[in-house]
């Protein structure tokens, strides 16, 4: 469908027994490129499951600004966007996940720094020392 921002929040890294994900939660001034697709109700539900709703994340509709991927055209959509609960706590991601996230924010062409910092973030609230080589550009 497209891309648009969600203003207001921050993107994070937070851990579960099996590893940590990417979530965004509220920050004064914040924002977080996104991408956005048109789902099924069956593409919907399988969702949910892949991505652990209700116990491990929510669901919070949206009215987003989406840039149309063929049209360029921006048009204001309802959306939701799979947040998790704030309880959990920040955690260092694998390698492996951390370049199929890149992959995709380089697919989209969204700036990188978005990553870095939640990397970044994660390492110092993990007490990790900070691991240069996980990304190109520092």
């Amino acid at each position: 469908m497209g891309t648009s921002e969600i203003e207001g929040y921050e993107l994070l890294f937070k851990g579960s027994q099996t590893g940590a994900y990417l979530t965004i939660e509220e920050k004064e001034g914040g924002k977080v490129p996104v991408a956005v697709w048109s789902v099924t109700e069956a593409d919907e539900a399988a969702l949910d499951r892949y991505e652990g709703f209700p116990a491990f994340y929510y669901k919070k509709e949206l009215t987003l600004p989406i840039k149309g991927i063929r049209s360029g055209k921006v048009r204001n959509r309802k959306c939701f966007v799979y947040i998790m609960h704030e309880d959990r706590k920040i955690g260092v991601p694998s390698l492996a996940y951390v370049k199929t996230c890149l992959e995709g924010y380089i697919s989209f062409g969204f700036d990188e720094h978005y990553l870095a910092e939640a990397q970044i973030k994660a390492e110092e609230a993990s007490g990790h020392e900070r691991r240069k080589h996980h990304f190109t550009w520092f």
